[in-house]
């Protein structure tokens, strides 16, 4: 299924958008948005076209199909150790949305959170358009390096009302362990902090790495944690626009579901797109391990052709299919390099801008590697022989 011929490059020309293959001339290998190249399941799309077939597209409940909530609960208990009632999940459009709801829901102009740098922009957004700071914590690129509690702990104040973790981290691919959640969980309840957990990476784990929620801790952990999913990453439906939130705090819930505006129909999950998410939750287990194991041949691969480019170094990412790649030996800034990737290699790639990843990110570009081992390489040997002859 994640074989070269698999890939239909005249549909992603079409309907690749987001910096990917629909934005870019001909020509252009683009890995840039983490969107795979592979079509989804073929069990989802069956779903959604019977679903379909019988021709009503009527209004879901408010609190989404009773159907995708079990689906999820039933999910989150056994992958994840984590007993959630189908009552506290809130299906919802992206698990972008959700960061940008959570925030809604519980920062006011002038309060603070913690996010985490580098980390993708969607947090720093959601946060400033409350009218709230966002406050760095500074996360090693090394992701086996040992993270500063006191430094994180430090920047607490009394205006502080929350803790934005990625786990694992875009766009380093660092897969927190049980022990450094621990740490962080305590922190945020000392501080009486939301926890807001984006859990969108959490099946791209690469081994030896193992996944654990930080919902799944302890109990007090837990009350404070709201998790966000999707099914971009994991099932290559972006373009359904479908997310989910769930939290044991029953108070957290309801001001989440009222700030949602599900209720007066302003905002909701597609129908279609819960359909086709609760298919992935429950028959496309074999699908998603083949993608797993395609891409630990890739990163394998990755690990090889981009430590032997001039200049260029790289961590394993422990998730995520993305490599976070640090440029500063060749002499170029990321904005200059990723320039001249496009312009000469064909190539294109995210720079580590602040406006995409925070401030720590500068002297890095950020590589895409959820498409063929044929694209992947052509784009390496493209890189390195751009980089060789400029």
């Amino acid at each position: 299924m994640f074989e070269h011929k698999h890939i239909n490059f005249e549909a992603l020309n079409k309907k690749a958008y987001n910096l990917r293959w629909a934005n870019v001339p001909e020509g252009v290998i683009p890995l840039t948005a983490a969107d795979p190249d592979f079509p989804c399941a073929p069990e989802i799309a069956e779903d959604v076209q019977r679903y379909a077939a019988e021709r009503y597209f009527s209004y879901a409940p408010a609190e989404g199909f009773l159907f995708f909530r079990e689906a999820a609960a039933q999910f989150y208990a056994s992958k994840r150790n984590y007993k959630v009632s189908p009552e506290y999940i809130l299906p919802i459009d992206s698990a972008a949305f959700g960061i940008h709801l959570v925030c809604k829901t519980f920062l006011q102009p002038g309060d603070e959170a913690i996010i985490f740098d580098p980390v993708d922009f969607l947090f720093k957004f959601s946060i400033v358009d409350q009218g709230a700071t966002a406050i760095p914590f500074k996360v090693p690129i090394d992701p086996i390096e040992e993270l500063d509690y006191e430094k994180l702990e430090s920047l607490i104040s009394a205006k502080t009302k929350m803790i934005c973790l990625c786990n694992p981290l875009n766009p380093t691919g660092k897969v927190f362990t049980k022990e450094e959640l621990k740490k962080i969980g305590q922190i945020a309840v000392k501080h009486k902090l939301v926890i807001m957990s984006d859990e969108i990476w959490s099946d791209i784990v690469f081994s030896p790495s193992t996944y654990t929620s930080i919902a799944a801790i302890d109990s007090s952990i837990e009350n404070h944690t709201i998790v966000i999913n999707g099914f971009s990453k994991s099932y290559a439906l972006a373009g359904l626009r479908i997310g989910m939130l769930a939290t044991t705090n029953t108070e957290y819930f309801k001001k989440l579901f009222d700030a949602s505006l599900h209720g007066a129909t302003i905002h909701g999950a597609n129908v279609l797109a819960q359909v086709a998410a609760t298919t992935a939750l429950t028959k496309c287990d074999n699908w998603l391990n083949e993608f797993i194991q395609h891409l630990h041949g890739i990163r394998a691969l990755g690990m090889e052709k981009i430590n032997q480019i001039n200049g260029f170094s790289c961590y394993a990412p422990q998730g995520c299919y993305l490599f976070f790649c640090n440029i500063t030996q060749t002499g170029y800034s990321s904005s200059e390099l990723s320039d001249l990737l496009l312009e000469k290699a064909k190539v294109y790639v995210v720079p580590g801008l602040p406006r995409w990843f925070g401030d720590a990110a500068e002297g890095y570009i950020r590589i895409c590697f959820s498409t063929s081992v044929e694209v992947f390489e052509e784009a390496m040997n493209r890189i390195k022989n751009t980089i060789q002859t400029p």
